[in-house]
């Protein structure tokens, strides 16, 4: 059986020195390996290439039989590591809490126990008719989180 330590090894020799970082690593029952990678500036295929060959020659297809997916984490898939906070801090994303709450908001500061989010909303302020926007900022405790996901506009 293939042990995910040996793959993550190879992984982490193969991205040492890059920008890239490790997102996710799966292994399945019958050795389907699913490797997910990014960086700050995103990942081409050529990059995607070269970590799948690194993986390669470091397995024995003769000792164990299995099938390998290296490719970047997808704006689809929620985050689920520090850096891809960190990737996008500035930018808009939606965030959907354990309690069900959904909300879109720009990520400011992120850490390895909370984010910081800032968000509009409108106020009404005393002896004014019309609401005003407000910008407010908040923090939220990663364990009250459920998914974080980049918001695509187009």
């Amino acid at each position: 059986m293939i042990k995910r330590t040996d793959i993550q090894k190879l992984v982490e020799n193969s991205i040492a020195g890059t920008d890239l970082f490790l997102v996710g690593l799966k292994i399945s029952a019958d050795n389907c390996i699913e490797v997910l990678v990014d960086s700050p500036q995103g990942i081409d295929l050529k990059r995607c290439t070269a970590i799948s060959r690194v993986i390669e020659s470091g397995l024995n297809r003769d000792v164990e039989d299995f099938e390998l997916t290296v490719s970047s984490a997808g704006l689809d898939l929620p985050f689920q590591v520090l850096q891809q906070y960190l990737k996008y801090i500035g930018k808009e994303v939606e965030i959907v809490f354990k309690n069900g709450k959904k909300l879109k908001a720009t990520l400011t500061t992120a850490d390895t126990n909370a984010i910081s989010i800032s968000y509009t909303v409108l106020k009404k302020e005393e002896g004014v008719k019309r609401k005003k926007p407000v910008t407010e900022t908040t923090v939220y405790q990663l364990n009250e989180i459920k998914s974080t996901k980049p918001v695509i506009n187009f």
